[in-house]
């Protein structure tokens, strides 16, 4: 029973593991960030792209003639 009392204890002690933690959270933090920039400038990307392809495929459809 001591074991495992000690055992506990350096485990709490260990902060090894709380670097990790922040890592993830800081990560977690990035993606949170970039998935509001995407879907608060998505629609107006795609409506961006979506007008170059068009004009694009008629410079290409006249370029034959």
């Amino acid at each position: 029973m001591n074991e495992l009392h000690a055992e506990l204890r350096r485990f709490a002690q260990d902060e090894a593991g709380a670097t990790a933690i922040e890592y993830g959270l800081i990560a977690a933090l990035i993606a949170v960030g970039a998935i509001a920039a995407m879907t608060s400038f998505g629609g107006n990307l795609s409506g961006m792209f979506n007008t170059v392809s068009t004009k694009a495929g008629v410079a290409l459809a006249n370029a034959g003639t």
